[in-house]
């Protein structure tokens, strides 16, 4: 895991230390605490980190592909791809046809890979746990104003993260 994650999760931690634990009463549920719509926002917020860094290497897998020449022949391909006709006429190669299965091979592992990352995340009780995950879940499909609460952390890590992103960009 990279020092930006573990960063990340420290600042989310020790913001969580530093929140009472008021809770939320919920109309006969379980009550959620502060602590908890941390953690699931902070799972949340982590692998959406995870995923935009996997997306940002796709990116660069796409426009750095020798093969392909960069995102205008790659959309070119992608447009003709379940079609022989279109494939032919824009006279795919067999290197640029190899060249795209593999970004596809790619775009496939990052799906599972981010699922992967997000259940490893929900299992950890150290990060969540699977209790908490299923009760936050259920409140916030039963209750909009936790919706609302998470949905408002997650923007806050995220607007972190971006300021931590242009601050070491800087450096």
């Amino acid at each position: 895991m990279d020092t930006y994650m573990k960063k990340l999760r420290l600042l989310a931690l020790l913001f969580v230390g530093f929140l009472s634990f008021n809770a939320f009463a919920q109309d006969g549920a379980e009550e959620i605490t502060e602590e908890e719509l941390m953690k699931f926002a902070v799972m949340e917020d982590s692998v959406m980190a995870f995923f935009e860094q996997k997306n940002n290497e796709l990116i660069d897998l796409i426009r750095n592909n020798e093969v392909i020449d960069g995102a205008g022949r790659y959309n070119e391909i992608k447009a003709a791809w379940d079609n022989d006709d279109k494939l032919a006429e824009i006279e795919l190669t067999d290197d640029e046809r190899q060249a795209y299965e593999d970004i596809l091979a790619f775009m496939s592992s990052v799906q599972d890979e981010v699922r992967e990352f997000k259940i490893d995340l929900i299992k950890n009780d150290e990060v969540l746990g699977v209790a908490t995950f299923n009760k936050v879940n259920k409140a916030m499909k039963e209750n909009p104003e936790i919706k609302e609460k998470v949905d408002s952390l997650q923007a806050e890590l995220k607007e972190k993260r971006s300021e931590d992103s242009e601050v070491s960009a800087d450096s």
